[in-house]
């Protein structure tokens, strides 16, 4: 399979025609890592994205002859106020896409119908610390945001691991580009997330991140500073991540290096 390969601090980036190559390229590499892992470990942790971006990843990831019930899963973020069944919940994504589909250990739901969001945030915290996490499998959103760590609510120093926020217009537009919802006004405003310090614990990450509508946020990711304007961009400090793209969502990367050379030359 024929990708482009490049490194920008200590991130990897690899570049794949679509992202169905994408998905493979990244499932293959996740069987792989966990694999290894767990010849060293009894059990392990991973975090889960739930978002379209992620669909071919996880639809071959689970194709692997992997252990699954030597696993425990939790997932990122999650929506306030949408109804229990709801299509767009993201832990009944993840249930449809990855969670009911395999046996893991354990299957970790950040949410509870009847507990107040600051108790989930509470208990979720509680689960973090007795289940370290291993390895998040993630995407990017539109505004740069991990999780729903929006550039206005990002901290990089946060000192919590799991928090309520609000999102902002970007990310809920991005929720109706992506066809989870008909209209803005559907979207809920608040969301709990887990924080970027908590998915930056991770001894791991892999990071699917497909499509022209992103492009703009992989550019700032990888070109722009290092920022809570793109909180995306702290991945570049990560010691072990990978970020995977297709030529829709790189395509400003080399226009921006592209520009960079030029003024360089003048």
């Amino acid at each position: 399979m024929e990708f482009k390969q490049i490194k920008k601090d200590l991130l990897e980036i690899r570049i794949y025609r679509n992202r169905k190559e994408l998905g493979e390229a990244a499932a293959k590499d996740a069987a792989g890592y966990i694999t290894e892992l767990l010849k060293k470990r009894e059990t392990i942790n991973m975090i889960f994205a739930a978002a379209p971006s992620q669909n071919e990843f996880l639809d071959i990831l689970q194709t692997y002859p992997i252990p699954w019930e030597r696993i425990h899963a939790f997932h990122m973020d999650e929506y306030i106020g949408l109804a229990e069944e709801a299509s767009q919940r993201f832990g009944n994504y993840l249930k449809e896409h990855l969670f009911g589909k395999v046996h893991f250990r354990s299957v970790h739901y950040l949410y509870h119908p009847e507990a107040p969001a600051g108790v989930v945030c509470k208990v979720y915290t509680q689960l973090l610390e007795d289940f370290p996490v291993d390895i998040v499998c993630m995407g990017i959103g539109e505004n740069g945001h991990i999780a729903f760590n929006d550039p206005h609510v990002a901290l990089f120093q946060d000192p919590e691991q799991v928090k309520v926020v609000t999102l902002d217009d970007v990310c809920r537009r991005q929720q109706v580009h992506d066809g989870c919802f008909r209209s803005l006004k559907e979207v809920p405003q608040q969301a709990v997330t887990l924080t970027i310090p908590a998915l930056m614990r991770a001894g791991k990450i892999f990071c699917m991140v497909p499509a022209a509508t992103k492009s703009a946020a992989i550019r700032q990711t990888v070109c722009g500073d290092i920022s809570e304007s793109c909180p995306a961009s702290i991945l570049r400090t990560h010691p072990a991540a990978t970020l995977y793209c297709d030529q829709e969502s790189a395509k400003l990367i080399f226009l921006k290096r592209s520009q960079e050379v030029n003024e360089l030359r003048r």
